[in-house]
Protein backbone atom coordinates (compact mmCIF):
# COMPACT_ATOMS: atom_id res chain seq x y z
CA UNK A 1 0.00 0.00 0.00
CA UNK A 2 3.15 2.21 0.52
CA UNK A 3 3.24 2.90 -3.56
CA UNK A 4 -0.51 3.97 -3.39
CA UNK A 5 -0.04 6.74 -0.78
CA UNK A 6 2.51 7.83 -2.65
CA UNK A 7 0.43 8.05 -5.87
CA UNK A 8 -2.80 9.59 -3.86
CA UNK A 9 -0.48 12.40 -2.25
CA UNK A 10 1.52 13.10 -5.40
CA UNK A 11 -2.47 13.08 -7.65
CA UNK A 12 -2.74 16.11 -4.49
CA UNK A 13 0.01 18.05 -4.97
CA UNK A 14 -0.23 17.58 -8.68
CA UNK A 15 -3.70 18.82 -8.45
CA UNK A 16 -2.62 22.23 -6.94
CA UNK A 17 0.33 22.53 -9.92
CA UNK A 18 -2.26 21.57 -12.22
CA UNK A 19 -4.24 24.93 -10.90
CA UNK A 20 -1.38 26.98 -10.64
CA UNK A 21 -0.34 25.95 -14.56
CA UNK A 22 -3.75 26.73 -15.96
CA UNK A 23 -3.25 30.20 -14.60
CA UNK A 24 0.39 29.87 -16.62
CA UNK A 25 -1.25 28.51 -19.79
CA UNK A 26 -3.99 31.23 -20.11
CA UNK A 27 -1.99 34.11 -19.99
CA UNK A 28 0.64 32.65 -22.13
CA UNK A 29 -2.10 31.04 -24.03
CA UNK A 30 -3.77 34.50 -25.35
CA UNK A 31 -1.57 37.37 -24.22
CA UNK A 32 1.91 35.34 -25.37
CA UNK A 33 3.45 36.22 -21.68
CA UNK A 34 4.96 34.09 -19.13
CA UNK A 35 3.90 36.07 -15.86
CA UNK A 36 6.92 35.01 -13.82
CA UNK A 37 5.45 36.91 -10.59
CA UNK A 38 1.93 34.46 -11.01
CA UNK A 39 3.52 32.59 -7.46
CA UNK A 40 3.89 35.63 -5.63
CA UNK A 41 0.24 36.39 -6.80
CA UNK A 42 -0.34 33.05 -4.82
CA UNK A 43 0.92 33.74 -2.28
CA UNK A 44 -0.73 36.85 -1.83
CA UNK A 45 -4.34 35.03 -1.80
CA UNK A 46 -3.10 32.73 0.75
CA UNK A 47 -2.33 35.69 3.27
CA UNK A 48 -5.43 37.53 2.28
CA UNK A 49 -7.40 34.26 2.88
CA UNK A 50 -5.36 33.58 6.17
CA UNK A 51 -5.86 37.28 7.56
CA UNK A 52 -9.39 37.18 6.36
CA UNK A 53 -10.21 33.61 8.77
CA UNK A 54 -8.07 34.81 11.86
CA UNK A 55 -7.50 37.99 12.07
CA UNK A 56 -11.75 39.17 11.34
CA UNK A 57 -12.69 35.71 12.05
CA UNK A 58 -14.82 34.61 9.09
CA UNK A 59 -16.35 31.91 7.68
CA UNK A 60 -13.76 29.83 5.46
CA UNK A 61 -15.76 30.34 2.28
CA UNK A 62 -15.71 34.61 2.92
CA UNK A 63 -11.76 34.28 2.84
CA UNK A 64 -11.31 32.14 -0.14
CA UNK A 65 -13.80 34.85 -1.97
CA UNK A 66 -11.81 37.92 -0.87
CA UNK A 67 -8.79 36.21 -1.61
CA UNK A 68 -9.95 35.30 -5.65
CA UNK A 69 -11.39 38.86 -5.39
CA UNK A 70 -8.32 41.08 -4.20
CA UNK A 71 -5.83 38.46 -6.56
CA UNK A 72 -8.47 39.49 -9.13
CA UNK A 73 -7.74 43.23 -8.70
CA UNK A 74 -4.37 43.02 -8.15
CA UNK A 75 -4.00 40.85 -11.40
CA UNK A 76 -5.40 43.25 -13.51
CA UNK A 77 -3.78 46.20 -11.64
CA UNK A 78 -0.31 44.28 -12.96
CA UNK A 79 -0.71 43.88 -16.05
CA UNK A 80 -2.41 47.43 -16.34
CA UNK A 81 0.61 48.92 -15.02
CA UNK A 82 3.74 46.62 -15.67
CA UNK A 83 3.26 44.36 -18.95
CA UNK A 84 0.48 46.55 -20.95
CA UNK A 85 3.25 49.18 -21.75
CA UNK A 86 5.85 47.06 -22.87
CA UNK A 87 3.53 45.12 -25.53
CA UNK A 88 5.38 45.35 -28.75
CA UNK A 89 8.80 45.35 -26.91
CA UNK A 90 10.85 42.32 -26.70
CA UNK A 91 9.94 39.46 -24.87
CA UNK A 92 13.48 40.00 -22.76
CA UNK A 93 11.52 43.26 -21.35
CA UNK A 94 8.42 41.66 -20.40
CA UNK A 95 10.63 38.70 -18.78
CA UNK A 96 12.85 41.32 -16.59
CA UNK A 97 9.37 43.28 -15.27
CA UNK A 98 7.94 39.70 -14.30
CA UNK A 99 11.08 39.02 -12.03
CA UNK A 100 10.68 42.66 -10.87
CA UNK A 101 7.19 42.60 -10.07
CA UNK A 102 7.79 39.31 -8.20
CA UNK A 103 10.63 40.46 -6.07
CA UNK A 104 8.09 43.99 -4.93
CA UNK A 105 5.45 41.33 -4.29
CA UNK A 106 7.66 39.40 -1.99
CA UNK A 107 9.21 42.25 -0.35
CA UNK A 108 5.90 43.66 -0.16
CA UNK A 109 4.32 41.02 1.80
CA UNK A 110 7.51 40.39 3.90
CA UNK A 111 7.09 44.06 5.23
CA UNK A 112 3.24 43.94 5.80
CA UNK A 113 3.30 39.89 7.31
CA UNK A 114 6.85 39.87 8.58
CA UNK A 115 9.34 37.11 7.56
CA UNK A 116 8.08 34.81 10.24
CA UNK A 117 6.20 31.88 8.97
CA UNK A 118 2.46 31.39 9.93
CA UNK A 119 0.47 28.45 10.46
CA UNK A 120 -2.02 28.56 7.87
CA UNK A 121 -5.35 26.62 9.30
CA UNK A 122 -6.52 23.77 7.00
CA UNK A 123 -10.08 24.95 4.46
CA UNK A 124 -11.42 21.37 5.45
CA UNK A 125 -12.56 19.56 8.12
CA UNK A 126 -13.84 16.36 7.25
CA UNK A 127 -12.86 12.95 9.21
CA UNK A 128 -10.20 11.31 6.38
CA UNK A 129 -10.80 7.82 4.64
CA UNK A 130 -9.01 5.03 6.43
CA UNK A 131 -8.75 1.93 4.23
CA UNK A 132 -6.94 -1.30 4.93
CA UNK A 133 -6.46 -0.96 8.68
CA UNK A 134 -5.29 2.03 8.23
CA UNK A 135 -2.43 1.33 5.57
CA UNK A 136 -4.21 3.67 3.15
CA UNK A 137 -5.64 7.20 4.40
CA UNK A 138 -7.33 9.79 1.76
CA UNK A 139 -7.45 13.13 3.66
CA UNK A 140 -10.26 15.65 3.24
CA UNK A 141 -7.26 17.99 1.53
CA UNK A 142 -6.59 15.36 -1.22
CA UNK A 143 -10.12 14.99 -2.02
CA UNK A 144 -11.07 18.85 -2.06
CA UNK A 145 -7.86 19.65 -3.76
CA UNK A 146 -8.32 16.92 -7.22
CA UNK A 147 -12.46 18.12 -7.42
CA UNK A 148 -11.72 21.75 -7.60
CA UNK A 149 -8.64 21.04 -10.11
CA UNK A 150 -11.13 19.23 -12.42
CA UNK A 151 -13.56 21.26 -11.73
CA UNK A 152 -11.25 24.79 -13.22
CA UNK A 153 -9.78 22.29 -16.14
CA UNK A 154 -13.56 21.55 -16.94
CA UNK A 155 -15.05 25.06 -16.35
CA UNK A 156 -11.93 26.44 -18.05
CA UNK A 157 -12.23 23.93 -21.28
CA UNK A 158 -16.12 25.02 -22.10
CA UNK A 159 -15.18 28.85 -21.26
CA UNK A 160 -12.70 28.96 -24.12
CA UNK A 161 -14.58 26.96 -26.26
CA UNK A 162 -18.08 27.62 -26.26
CA UNK A 163 -18.94 31.18 -24.51
CA UNK A 164 -18.42 34.36 -26.68
CA UNK A 165 -15.73 35.42 -24.16
CA UNK A 166 -13.85 32.62 -24.60
CA UNK A 167 -13.86 33.10 -28.57
CA UNK A 168 -12.59 35.94 -28.12
CA UNK A 169 -9.49 35.03 -26.34
CA UNK A 170 -8.94 32.23 -28.65
CA UNK A 171 -9.02 34.97 -31.88
CA UNK A 172 -6.44 37.07 -29.89
CA UNK A 173 -3.95 33.87 -29.74
CA UNK A 174 -4.39 32.99 -32.68
CA UNK A 175 -3.89 36.51 -34.62
CA UNK A 176 -3.95 39.73 -32.18
CA UNK A 177 -4.33 42.10 -35.25
CA UNK A 178 -6.90 40.42 -37.03
CA UNK A 179 -9.17 39.86 -33.71
CA UNK A 180 -8.92 43.65 -33.22
CA UNK A 181 -10.28 44.42 -37.15
CA UNK A 182 -12.97 41.79 -36.51
CA UNK A 183 -13.94 44.59 -33.02
CA UNK A 184 -12.67 42.30 -30.74
CA UNK A 185 -11.25 44.37 -27.80
CA UNK A 186 -7.83 43.03 -27.05
CA UNK A 187 -6.91 45.02 -24.69
CA UNK A 188 -9.69 44.10 -22.39
CA UNK A 189 -9.67 40.44 -23.30
CA UNK A 190 -5.99 40.42 -22.06
CA UNK A 191 -7.08 42.32 -19.01
CA UNK A 192 -9.71 39.48 -18.74
CA UNK A 193 -6.96 36.74 -19.33
CA UNK A 194 -4.93 38.56 -16.52
CA UNK A 195 -7.99 38.35 -14.05
CA UNK A 196 -9.18 34.84 -14.47
CA UNK A 197 -5.33 33.62 -13.67
CA UNK A 198 -4.87 35.58 -11.04
CA UNK A 199 -7.65 34.18 -9.41
CA UNK A 200 -7.09 30.44 -10.07
CA UNK A 201 -3.71 31.84 -8.06
CA UNK A 202 -5.74 32.51 -5.53
CA UNK A 203 -7.42 29.16 -5.53
CA UNK A 204 -4.25 27.52 -5.64
CA UNK A 205 -2.80 29.44 -2.79
CA UNK A 206 -5.32 28.88 -0.43
CA UNK A 207 -5.51 24.49 -1.62
CA UNK A 208 -1.42 24.42 -1.19
CA UNK A 209 -1.48 26.24 2.24
CA UNK A 210 -3.86 23.70 3.19
CA UNK A 211 -1.78 20.53 2.13
CA UNK A 212 1.44 22.39 3.15
CA UNK A 213 0.38 24.79 6.05
CA UNK A 214 3.16 27.28 6.34
CA UNK A 215 2.89 30.00 5.44
CA UNK A 216 5.86 32.77 4.30
CA UNK A 217 6.35 36.09 1.78
CA UNK A 218 8.61 33.22 -0.55
CA UNK A 219 5.59 30.33 -0.33
CA UNK A 220 4.45 30.63 -4.08
CA UNK A 221 8.30 31.04 -5.25
CA UNK A 222 8.81 27.07 -5.97
CA UNK A 223 5.13 26.13 -6.27
CA UNK A 224 5.42 28.72 -8.94
CA UNK A 225 8.43 27.09 -11.12
CA UNK A 226 7.26 23.69 -10.58
CA UNK A 227 4.01 24.83 -12.40
CA UNK A 228 5.74 26.84 -14.97
CA UNK A 229 7.55 23.10 -15.44
CA UNK A 230 4.10 21.20 -15.58
CA UNK A 231 2.59 23.52 -17.91
CA UNK A 232 5.41 22.99 -20.50
CA UNK A 233 5.54 19.71 -19.61
CA UNK A 234 1.93 19.45 -20.66
CA UNK A 235 2.09 21.89 -23.29
CA UNK A 236 2.02 25.28 -22.84
CA UNK A 237 -1.16 26.85 -24.24
CA UNK A 238 -2.81 23.38 -23.82
CA UNK A 239 -5.78 23.75 -20.52
CA UNK A 240 -5.85 19.67 -20.36
CA UNK A 241 -1.93 19.80 -20.85
CA UNK A 242 -1.64 21.60 -17.74
CA UNK A 243 -3.45 19.13 -15.92
CA UNK A 244 -1.60 16.44 -17.46
CA UNK A 245 1.50 17.99 -16.43
CA UNK A 246 0.70 18.95 -13.19
CA UNK A 247 -0.39 15.82 -11.84
CA UNK A 248 2.33 14.22 -13.74
CA UNK A 249 5.23 16.06 -12.22
CA UNK A 250 3.19 15.54 -8.55
CA UNK A 251 3.52 11.78 -8.76
CA UNK A 252 7.13 12.38 -9.97
CA UNK A 253 8.21 14.78 -6.90
CA UNK A 254 5.93 12.41 -4.90
CA UNK A 255 7.71 8.79 -5.46
CA UNK A 256 11.52 10.56 -6.01
CA UNK A 257 11.12 12.29 -2.18
CA UNK A 258 9.50 8.73 -0.91
CA UNK A 259 12.77 6.64 -2.37
CA UNK A 260 15.40 8.66 -2.61
CA UNK A 261 16.94 11.67 -0.37
CA UNK A 262 14.62 14.71 -0.96
CA UNK A 263 17.78 16.93 -2.30
CA UNK A 264 17.47 14.83 -5.36
CA UNK A 265 13.90 15.36 -6.30
CA UNK A 266 14.34 18.70 -7.69
CA UNK A 267 16.52 17.17 -9.95
CA UNK A 268 14.45 14.42 -11.13
CA UNK A 269 11.61 16.86 -11.70
CA UNK A 270 13.36 18.91 -13.97
CA UNK A 271 15.56 15.85 -15.76
CA UNK A 272 12.30 14.40 -17.07
CA UNK A 273 11.33 18.01 -18.18
CA UNK A 274 14.33 18.25 -20.35
CA UNK A 275 13.65 14.30 -21.24
CA UNK A 276 10.35 15.26 -22.51
CA UNK A 277 11.40 18.56 -24.70
CA UNK A 278 14.45 16.93 -26.15
CA UNK A 279 11.75 14.19 -27.30
CA UNK A 280 8.77 16.42 -27.94
CA UNK A 281 9.95 19.91 -27.52
CA UNK A 282 6.24 21.15 -27.78
CA UNK A 283 5.23 19.14 -24.62
CA UNK A 284 2.86 15.77 -24.22
CA UNK A 285 -0.13 17.95 -25.79
CA UNK A 286 1.39 20.91 -27.02
CA UNK A 287 0.84 21.22 -30.94
CA UNK A 288 3.65 22.13 -33.48
CA UNK A 289 2.67 25.83 -34.96
CA UNK A 290 4.48 26.91 -37.65
CA UNK A 291 4.59 30.78 -38.58
CA UNK A 292 4.28 32.48 -41.51
CA UNK A 293 7.71 34.55 -42.59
Amino acid sequence: MGILQHLINGISIGAVYAIIALGYTMVYGIAKMLNFAHGDIIMVGAYISFCVTNYLGLPVLLSVLASVVVCTLLGILIEGLAYKPLRGTPSLAVLITAIGVSYFLQNAAQLIWGSAPKNFTSIVNFQPTVLFDGRLVITDEVIITVIISALVMVSLTLFTGKTRVGKAMRAVSEDRDAAQLMGINVNRTISLTFAIGSALAAVAGVLLCSTVPTLMPTTGAMPGIRAFTAAVFGGIGSIPGAMLGGIVLGIIEALSKAYLPNQFSDAIVFGVLILVLLIKPTGLLGKQVQEKV
